[in-house]
Formats: C-alpha cells, structure tokens, sequence
C-alpha cells in the first residue's frame, strides 16, 4: 500500500533538539525558516559566534528540504545562453558557478559535521526526449563546454545504453560534478550541527507579525511569543502564510511530485539505471528520477500543475507512474511504496534571490534547485549580515513582481496548459 509520506523523513531520524523553553526577550540573529536555507544560515552565524534563534511553523525540515526529489545538481535551471544575452556572459558564467558552489558547500558540510547521509558525486544526465532535442542539446553542450564546465560529455544515444536501460531517449549531456543523498538524514545532520555550534531552533514557531524598530531591528510575534532581532533572515521559501507579502507577489509556489517504488533486485536495478546517474528529462513537463541507496526508484516531475495535498499527491502520483511504466516497462509492475508532492518556489526566471529589503534580508526562490543553492545561499547571507557585503552572489539581480499574481497560484492550469502544448509542438 503506497504511503502519502516523503521517503526522506520516513527513514531519517527526526530532529530531537528543538529548544522547549520559552522564547528569549532578544536574539542577535533570527532566522526564519527551518529548512536548509535557515538551518545553513544559523549553522555559519553560529559558527561566527552570533546569538542566533531560528524559528520554523512546522516542523524542522518539514517541507520543500524534506519532501524533494533527492537531487544535488549543479548547472543552472534555464539557458546560460539567454542568461548570457540578458546579463552579459560574465555575469551568467558567475551565477553558474554559483550552483556548483553550492554543490561543493553541501559535500564540505557533509564532511565536517560527520554527517551519515549517503551524498555521492554521481553526476546528472539531461536526457533529450526527442530527437529534436537531441540536436539541441548537442548545441548546449558545445556552448557549455566552451564557457564553463568542459569536463561534461555528450552521449549519443547508443552510448545512453551504458547509462540508463530505455530507449525512450536521444541522447544526454553528463553532468559530472553533480551529487545525490539522502535529504532527510541530510536536513536532520544540519540542524543538530546548527545547534552543536550555539544556534536555538524552536518549532511550531510560525512568524505572525514583524515591526520594524529602526536600524535594521524588528519585533517577530510568533505562535510562541516575541522576540526582538537585531537583524532578521527570511528563509521561508513559498510560505504562503505569515508577514511576507512583498515575497509572495515574486513567488509562484507550484507542485512538484514524487513516486517511489519498493526497492528493486540488484540485477534489475543495474539493467534500468547502470550509470546509477540523476537523470533529467528535456520537455517542459518533464520527469526526474534517480535510484536510492537501497536501489528504490525515485520518479517524480510537475505531473499536474497543482498544489500539493493527499488527494493532488495520489492524482499525480497515478499520471507518474503512468510516466515511470512508459520509460521502464521492465518494473512497471514493481509496488509503489510511497507517493508524495511538495511546494517549490519558482521565479519568473528561475533564478533565486537574495539580499536586504528595508533592513530585512531574504534567500528565496530556489525553482526547484533548492538543495544546493539554499545551503549555499543560507552561507553566504550569513556572511553579508556578519559585514561580508560581496558574498552574495545574487546581489543585484532585479525581482519585478509577477504580474496578476497576489500570493495565491490562480493561474497554473493555464501555465499548465501552455506548456501541454509547447511539449507537443516542440
């Protein structure tokens, strides 16, 4: 019987150091948000030596960082070319470094604080789905190799038979520097080594209310009482709750969506995935997928474009695992054991944000990327509130407000729709 549960905090330890005290009077630095980017933030603050609160209105890791699909890519969610021809080709080459850094950043940590969670550098494939595609990402792949990442490689699709057993595809690019792990243990590892270094981390600790007090103080009314900030970090992804509405309206929160099979015989584990790779695919509702430690196939992608509840999570997962028996109808029969969706904040551009707005500052906007770039982002903003101005690498980047849009998603069937209809012309 399938569970509407994520793997990841299923099968990790849940996090047993939340602080049961009352809330203190005053905080040098409050971080809202408890997943890897407010737990990453409070880590490096910590570590700095600031008096560091992080307040989460659930649970510690309990959405976007613990119910994705279990991907540490770098390389940039759009078209370094556009990116390029937008922001100049120095600007674009340093953003997409940016995501390898973050990449870097999450194996350091994984490494420094001992913390068991299977990463390994498996690398990513972008799989063309049609043959088209497959002469576009040739094109890619020049243009990527030659301005900033030459070790990638581009696979025909005969050599794609040493990779992946489906002959669904028409090509790919290999990834090299990219990861996976086990998110849950993952998120679990970063808050106690927040807390190890000094950091408080409440729970069920949901930001009501912030009132600015001048020089960058605030008063942050909580579902647990107030405190006063001498700065204050919002890392609270597509919160659709709370006193972020400036957030909201550069936001669109969409549902993405994970199936996940019982664990599979070594044998055909290898004859499905032999290069073991995290693979995505090139439409616009495309799928990703990947094998687990224990060799259970993680299959998700967009599947509806709703937002995540039971009932949404069950109807996508059952339009997944049609997807899943298409590309491997070798276990197209294997049992589903778990099905779950979560919430990724998506920008106009799919770039994320970060910086100060008013005196308070933000790290956001991760479009489904977010594993690495929230850990690094989380890092370096701690740096710029402990006086390190240029180790933001989004500072700068304007962030108009997407228009129509008020913090509620209205839109997304016919963005749905859309792009239905860009993956059959295209």
């Amino acid at each position: 019987m399938t569970m509407l549960e994520s793997y990841w905090r299923e099968t990790a330890p849940r996090f047993a150091g939340g602080a049961a005290d009352e809330l203190p009077e005053r905080a040098g630095c409050v971080v809202v948000g408890g997943g890897f980017t407010g737990l990453s933030a409070a880590r490096s603050l910590a570590l700095a030596g600031a008096d560091v609160v992080l307040l989460e209105a659930g649970e510690i890791c309990g959405e976007a960082s613990g119910r994705n699909g279990g991907q540490c890519n770098n390389g940039l969610a759009g078209d370094l070319g556009a990116l390029a021809g937008r922001l100049g080709i120095e600007r674009a080459r340093s953003l997409y470094r940016a995501f390898d850094d973050g990449v870097d950043l999450v194996e350091t940590i994984v490494a420094e604080e001992g913390i068991n969670c299977d990463f390994l550098r498996n690398g990513k494939l972008k799989l063309a789905d049609k043959p088209e595609h497959g002469a576009k990402l040739a094109r890619t792949a020049e243009y990527l190799a030659r301005e900033v990442e030459p070790d990638l490689r581009l696979l025909s699709r005969a050599e794609l038979a040493d990779e992946i057993g489906s002959d669904q595809f028409h090509g790919g690019i290999l990834f090299p520097r990219s990861a996976s792990m086990h998110m849950g243990r993952f998120g679990a590892g970063l808050a106690d080594a927040a807390v190890r270094h000094g950091a408080r981390l409440y729970e069920h600790a949901g930001v009501t209310a912030l009132v600015p007090l001048g020089g960058g103080r605030f008063r942050v009314t909580t579902a647990r009482g107030t405190i006063v900030a001498d700065q204050v970090l919002l890392a609270t992804g597509a919160s659709m709750r709370g006193p972020f509405g400036w957030l909201r309206r550069r936001i669109v929160p969409i549902g993405s969506f994970i199936i996940m099979t019982a664990p599979l015989d070594r044998n055909v584990a290898a004859q499905i995935m032999p290069g073991r790779r995290n693979c995505t695919t090139t439409r616009n509702i495309g799928n990703y997928f990947r094998l687990a430690a224990d060799n259970r196939l993680i299959f998700g992608g967009r599947a509806r474009f709703a937002l995540s509840s039971p009932k949404s999570d069950m109807k996508s997962g059952a339009v997944l695992h049609a997807d899943l028996a298409r590309i491997f109808p070798a276990i197209r029969n294997m049992p589903i054991e778990f099905t779950w969706g979560g919430i990724v904040d998506m920008t106009a551009d799919r770039l994320p944000r970060a910086g100060e707005r008013n005196g308070l500052f933000f790290a956001t906007g991760f479009s489904g990327h977010g594993t690495q770039m929230s850990v690094l982002m989380g890092d370096r903003m701690a740096r710029v509130m402990g006086g390190e101005t240029g180790a933001n690498p989004l500072a700068g980047l304007d962030w108009p407000t997407v228009p129509g849009h008020f913090g509620t998603p209205w839109f997304l069937p016919i963005v749905g729709a859309y792009y239905r209809y860009q993956d059959w012309r295209h």
